[in-house]
């Protein structure tokens, strides 16, 4: 799959046919002036050849080089599936009200961090981990980064926002974000209850949010911290907030970004999840910049068509 960062350039391909109609054009000029001056009927007797040419081969070089140089200012990326050393990562903690109920132990929040940080022991050293958390606006605890002791400083120091809902969309945004310069797989590990706590779950904007980490290549695991069976209603302490657990929207995300939703109801389902995260992710996509492979086949094209035209192709007076 090739995408173009810059797709505004390939307008500068329909200047492919006025090459073509400025090469014919110029040819016949010069060829109605050369007529002037030379008897190209004895000229070939002596050569045995035609010095009157279309000059094909000059043409289908100068569009190639054309070609090339537009494609390479739109910024062409190959993506393609292959064996990877390794992932980087990003873990997003949903830190809303919703997240202080109790149907894990303490709550859904400190299990969530707890065993976010036993993945960070068992992910390779080769790999970076970011962390940000998510209510009603999303904070980014540490840009992705090799230092464990870091990872799980910024995962502890995470803690519950009383009031301003929760953002799915925008997590999933901000953490794409955080993966974009990353030469290594990309995933996101999404701790939440799928709950949305400010009114109607807009699925718009989650169906946006996908389709963005689809076109960064993330891919996002999504964790349900939750039960049917655990609180439902609201948590009175923080203003009548509801605590449902939201199964369906965390489906949804994962199979729309190639990842997988995990329920989870102990910590030993929490472990397998991880371990299946990492099982899962010997294959990821890996992307190819193709600019300056472009510039460099123009380049070569370019000294190609300049010593033809000064050689077999070279006019004569």
């Amino acid at each position: 799959m090739i995408i173009f960062d810059s797709p505004h350039y390939l307008w500068f391909l329909i200047s492919i046919p006025l090459l073509i109609f400025s090469h014919f054009t110029l040819l016949k000029f010069n060829q109605y002036k050369a007529l002037k001056f030379a008897n190209f009927r004895a000229l070939k007797r002596v050569t045995g050849s035609n010095l009157i040419t279309h000059n094909y081969i000059i043409l289908m070089l100068r569009v190639i080089i054309l070609i090339a140089i537009v494609l390479s200012l739109s910024k062409p990326i190959l993506f393609y599936k292959a064996d990877v050393t390794s992932f980087d990562y990003v873990i997003a903690i949903d830190n809303s009200a919703s997240m202080s109920a109790q149907d894990f132990l303490p709550n859904r929040l400190e299990i969530a961090k707890q065993t976010a940080k036993d993945f960070v022991d068992l992910v390779p050293p080769s790999s970076n981990v970011g962390v940000l958390s998510f209510s009603g606006a999303t904070f980014i605890e540490l840009p992705p980064d090799g230092n464990k002791i870091k990872i799980k400083e910024a995962i502890e120091s995470i803690e519950i926002m009383s009031a301003g809902g929760t953002d799915i969309p925008g997590a999933i945004i901000s953490g794409s974000n955080l993966l974009v310069n990353t030469r290594q797989g990309r995933a996101i590990i999404l701790l939440t209850d799928g709950s949305n706590t400010i009114g109607t779950f807009i699925r718009d904007s989650v169906a946006e949010a996908t389709l963005y980490a689809n076109k960064k290549r993330v891919r996002i695991y999504t964790i349900g911290i939750g039960s049917e069976q655990g609180p439902i209603g609201y948590l009175p302490e923080y203003y009548n907030i509801s605590a449902v657990y939201n199964q369906e929207n965390l489906e949804i995300i994962a199979n729309a970004t190639e990842g997988v939703f995990f329920e989870v109801e102990t910590e030993r389902d929490f472990a397998d999840a991880y371990a299946s995260i990492l099982e899962n992710d010997k294959q990821g996509t890996v992307d190819l910049e193709l600019s300056m492979g472009l510039i460099a086949l123009a380049l070569v094209l370019l000294f190609i068509e300049w010593g033809l035209i000064n050689k077999r192709f070279k006019r004569f007076p």
